[in-house]
């Protein structure tokens, strides 16, 4: 669910400066229906998102790779920038214990898009 939000909040920041590809290892069937509830809550709709398998092809063609604690069934690709953003995994829990995570992972979207916009200008 985590990985779905991202890319929600990351698409929604960057307004489609920066191509999104959000997938995870073993995928769970649909979106965290209380993670949907915590992006909604900032006009982010994620519902009618469907979770995908991360391949090594859409690895492989980032930039900028960012893992929520997938360790070592992450592919390693040289000259890709890799961030590990390990977060409280908010699966089963309330919106209540789900908007702090959403609260960081858009502070931690809002810093590499500038880093992005500023790297890609430079």
């Amino acid at each position: 669910m985590a990985a779905r939000r991202y890319a929600g909040l990351l698409n929604h920041i960057a307004g489609g400066r920066i191509k999104v590809h959000s997938a995870g290892s073993i995928p769970g069937g649909q979106v965290n229906p209380t993670g949907g509830e915590a992006t909604k809550e900032v006009g982010i709709g994620i519902s009618a998102s469907t979770p995908k398998v991360r391949t090594r092809e859409a690895v492989q063609a980032s930039a900028y790779v960012i893992t929520m604690g997938c360790g070592d069934t992450c592919p390693i690709f040289p000259s890709k920038k890799y961030l590990d953003w390990a977060l409280e995994d908010p699966a089963g829990k309330g919106v209540d214990a789900v908007r702090p995570v959403r609260d960081e992972l858009k502070s931690r979207i809002e810093a590499i898009t500038a880093e992005i916009s500023t790297t890609r200008s430079a």
